[in-house]
């Protein structure tokens, strides 16, 4: 099907004397064309959010707020009839929650992520599986004879938020902990490094809250050995629990350091059956300063590296650097990006725009490698989340599916899982919108 461009929202296209609907917009069309496809499903709304996984033995041990609920992968795994004979891909793996879910499943699956602590994590939830009961107990008893005399650990002390984030002897405690904890042997050592890291938060002066990792002044701060001692009971209490569930982990999944917008370098075992991913919203959200005190205390050395991570992974913060000959490869993004440079200071960031292009010439990108590695007959779900900038309204949703249909797949159904609101700033200016939350669904012929 032949799109609207910009230029020609406004004209009545003839077929012989059959005339098609005239749309004001490109997004009116996109509204118009998928109309019969999208349809309603709100009980899934807690499933699409890290909410459903607090209650969650292991993976409620670390908190990576962007997760979706492992029971959201079991409902698609089952959706999709998906057995042990097929192969599950995550290519914006996060914290591991597809391929946990899958192993429990005996179904085998591979998982890649830009961001290191993301890898990290979903290599490591794994792990407590082999741990016996008390043993993580033990070891950190051990630990506390050692803690007051350990040097303290090398972090990546130029990158400003570690330097006004904790108090001066939190700071050297938490680094002293570091080094006793990296003196371990795996896999006690990767399992109390996540442990570690899921303190950091509560034993500084931040707060991950939306966009940014926020600092609170008046914050009361944790003090490191006893936030630790309570991460270690959780996990003794997580570990027993699984062993009397009789829950199993197969070693069936694999999680590498790994671009979804080139996967020339992954080795698959085989072309993979399904896709049960997330991808990040263009919503000005960067990992790399939401999770910035753990990438400093382990995974970068200094700003430069923190900053070449930024500028590496998907464009969907206004850090965003954008080309200059790269232009939105939709007509509607293309709508969206002209309107708000035209109205430029009226935007509370004028990088949005930028921001828009890359990450849709990012997705186009990341489709287009699917389309390339999928086996044929392969399923997609996919939970993305529409945006409003300036009171300007983008389907996401709607924008990837024609994205996906143009590279090769058959779109069956966008599931609305759930409408957000809008900021109370564009709630004044523009009234209130409602914003899916929507669950892709594609086929690959």
């Amino acid at each position: 099907m032949n799109q609207l461009n910009l230029f020609e929202t406004n004209k009545i296209l003839a077929e012989g004397k059959k005339k098609t609907a005239v749309y004001p917009n490109d997004r009116s069309r996109l509204e118009d064309k998928f109309a019969s496809r999208v349809r309603e499903e709100l009980r899934l709304a807690n499933l699409v959010s890290y909410v459903g996984n607090k209650s969650i033995p292991i993976l409620r041990l670390y908190r990576y707020k962007e997760a979706f609920a492992i029971s959201f992968v079991e409902e698609f795994i089952s959706r999709f009839r998906l057995n042990r004979k097929d192969y599950i891909f995550d290519p914006f793996c996060g914290m591991g929650t597809t391929l946990l879910a899958a192993s429990k499943k005996g179904i085998p699956s591979i998982g890649i992520d830009k961001l290191p602590i993301a890898v990290f994590v979903a290599q490591t939830l794994p792990l407590f599986y082999s741990i016996k009961p008390g043993q993580i107990k033990e070891t950190f008893a051990k630990l506390k004879t050692e803690v007051l005399h350990a040097s303290p650990a090398s972090v990546a002390m130029d990158v400003a938020i570690m330097k006004v984030a904790f108090p001066p002897d939190t700071l050297l405690m938490l680094r002293k902990w570091k080094t006793v904890i990296d003196n371990l042997e795996s896999p006690l050592k990767d399992v109390f490094l996540l442990l570690f890291f899921s303190v950091l938060e509560p034993c500084s002066y931040t707060s991950k809250d939306g966009q940014f990792l926020r600092l609170i002044r008046d914050k009361k701060v944790a003090n490191p050995e006893d936030a630790l001692q309570r991460k270690v009971t959780e996990a003794e209490r997580d570990i027993r629990l699984i062993k009397e569930l009789r829950w199993s982990q197969n070693q069936l999944q694999s999680v590498y350091i790994g671009d979804t917008r080139d996967l020339s370098d992954i080795l698959f075992n085989r072309p993979p059956t399904a896709i049960i991913t997330s991808p990040p919203y263009a919503n000005r959200y960067d990992y790399t300063r939401t999770y910035s005190l753990e990438l400093c205390f382990h995974f970068v050395r200094n700003f430069t590296e923190l900053k070449a991570l930024r500028f590496g992974i998907l464009r969907s913060h206004i850090e965003s650097k954008v080309d200059s000959q790269e232009q939105p490869p939709h007509p509607a993004v293309r709508e969206v990006v002209d309107v708000l440079i035209e109205r430029g200071k009226a935007l509370n960031n004028p990088r949005i725009p930028y921001m828009l292009t890359g990450y849709f010439v990012d997705m186009q990108k990341v489709i287009r490698e699917w389309a390339c590695v999928l086996a044929s007959g392969a399923r997609v779900a996919l939970v993305v989340d529409n945006v409003r900038f300036e009171g300007e309204l983008l389907p996401v949703d709607l924008v990837l599916s024609e994205i996906a249909e143009e590279a090769g797949f058959q779109v069956d159904e966008i599931i609305v899982a759930r409408y957000k609101g809008n900021s109370s700033q564009q709630m004044g200016k523009f009234g209130r919108v409602p914003v899916r939350e929507s669950i892709l669904v594609w086929r690959k012929p």
